[in-house]
């Protein structure tokens, strides 16, 4: 959970600098509401490719099994452009600040999803990750499907706020 709750950290960093580059060249042809959506999925999009290359090798490196690895690389996958869109599109809804603060805790819920899962259901016993699909559908999959959720309402919502304010 500590090296999860890093990665996640790490995205929402990332994520909160590449979106301070953000500025009406990018998507130039579209309107205003649609750059902003294009942006930020963009944004995101680079997050989780970066998240993504930096779960492998130190999963690799803290000598994981190999389907903790994986687990590790789904988790931080949808966690990454869940809180990161859920950050950029409360931000532009009220403030940085506010939008750092959503995007923390929806990574802080779903990680928390996830150490509920492992508690309850444990690891293998060669130590690897234990799928059951019934204890994800009940620890993990609600809150990943509500983290969806906030973060396509968020980023659409705040990029149409934003796009009003804007001249197209």
């Amino acid at each position: 959970m500590v090296h999860l709750s890093a990665l996640v950290a790490f995205g929402l960093i990332v994520v909160s600098h590449l979106a301070r580059l953000i500025d009406d060249s990018w998507f130039a042809s579209l309107g205003a509401t649609g750059r902003l959506i294009s942006s930020g999925a963009a944004v995101v999009a680079l997050t989780v490719g970066v998240v993504a290359l930096v779960t492998l090798p130190t999963s690799a490196a803290l000598r994981f099994d190999p389907s903790l690895q994986f687990l590790q690389l789904l988790s931080v996958l949808d966690i990454a452009w869940a809180a990161g869109a859920t950050l950029l599109g409360v931000g532009w809804m009220t403030t940085r600040r506010w939008g750092h603060a959503a995007g923390v805790v929806v990574g802080v819920v779903c990680v928390w999803s996830i150490w509920t899962y492992l508690t309850a259901i444990g690891f293998a016993p060669d130590g690897g990750w234990q799928v059951n699909g019934a204890a994800l559908m009940r620890y993990v999959l609600p809150y990943d499907m509500a983290a969806a959720m906030v973060a396509v309402i968020t980023l659409s919502l705040g990029a149409r706020r934003v796009g009003r304010t804007t001249k197209a």
